[in-house]
């Protein structure tokens, strides 16, 4: 029996920027793919503005790590949690006042 392993590396990268009467706006983003997952940096600027910086980390089969280096104080947060969380208190309290409760 043979011990083969199988390895690869992908890089992508975009860009974009506009300006219209002196405001401006720029992005950038690049992929990194490999066998231990992918790894995302963008940066977005507004004119006149200090640059935000985002890292999200995917590692091969699991969740996302978002950590980021925002100027701002920006950040992401993923509310799906947050919802479903909501939605159950509100079926409770619906049921309580169906109930006589």
């Amino acid at each position: 029996m043979s011990n083969t392993s199988s390895s690869y590396s992908s890089y992508t990268s975009q860009s974009y920027s506009s300006s219209t009467n002196g405001s401006g706006h720029s992005y950038t983003e690049a992929t990194v793919s490999d066998p231990s997952g992918t790894t995302i940096h963008r940066t977005s600027q507004e004119a006149g503005q200090p640059a935000v910086s985002e890292t999200t980390r995917l590692p091969a089969g699991g969740t996302a790590a978002v950590g980021g280096g925002t100027d701002s104080g920006r950040r992401i947060e993923d509310v799906t949690d947050a919802d479903r969380d909501y939605e159950e208190r509100m079926e409770d309290e619906y049921a309580k006042r169906e109930g006589g409760a």
